[in-house]
């Protein structure tokens, strides 16, 4: 009888996942690159958060914002690394000190201001992305969750774990902070600036 259960249970979390969370596979890879700046490590992390999402599947109510469960796993899991990381002494590989002293290797820059083509293609110009890129961490985190992933403001106040106040105010300073860095390519582009 419970093995019967166990496997109706697996099949039904199986579907959950198929239906509700596999969808925002997309979102996440570009949420991912967003915080890391990093393919490899953005796919890991993508990764980790179907994992964990997975895991605690019983613990998912459906019908509620899946997007919304799973970029706050990710933003958990994004956080929690990035504090392990810090604590940890920096390891240099050897092997790779010689390489990069020895070569001209200029790969290490490819990337540096870059966000994922595929997500914005014809939709924002390169200076827009580079503006973006260059917003301290929380306010480039409630850009991409509003205005490009569409998130309302309490549920930004649930990824992030904020109150909902802190969310509008810091939408509302980086969107001067984007102005004051977009004011000159605006005004060659033809917007009327006042």
């Amino acid at each position: 009888m419970v093995l019967m259960e166990e496997k109706y249970n697996k099949n039904y979390y199986d579907r959950i996942f198929m239906e509700e969370f596999l969808p925002h596979a997309d979102a996440l890879n570009t949420f991912a690159y967003h915080l890391t700046y990093n393919e490899t490590t953005a796919a890991d992390l993508v990764q980790e958060t179907y994992l964990k999402a997975y895991r605690f599947i019983a613990q998912y109510h459906i019908g509620t914002n899946s997007k919304a469960w799973l970029f706050k796993i990710m933003k958990n899991g994004f956080i929690n690394d990035y504090r392990k990381k810090s604590k940890s002494p920096k390891q240099v590989d050897y092997e790779d000190f010689v390489n990069y002293q020895d070569g001209d290797d200029t790969s290490h820059l490819q990337g540096y201001m870059d966000l994922r083509e595929e997500m914005f293609q014809n939709m924002i110009g390169d200076e827009v992305t580079i503006a973006i890129n260059s917003l301290p961490f929380d306010f480039r985190t409630v850009i991409l969750l509003c205005d490009i992933e569409g998130f309302k403001y309490d549920e930004i106040a649930k990824i992030i774990g904020i109150p909902i106040g802190t969310v509008r105010s810091r939408l509302h300073r980086a969107r001067q902070l984007l102005k004051e860095k977009l004011i000159v390519y605006a005004k060659q582009h033809g917007y009327n600036i006042d």
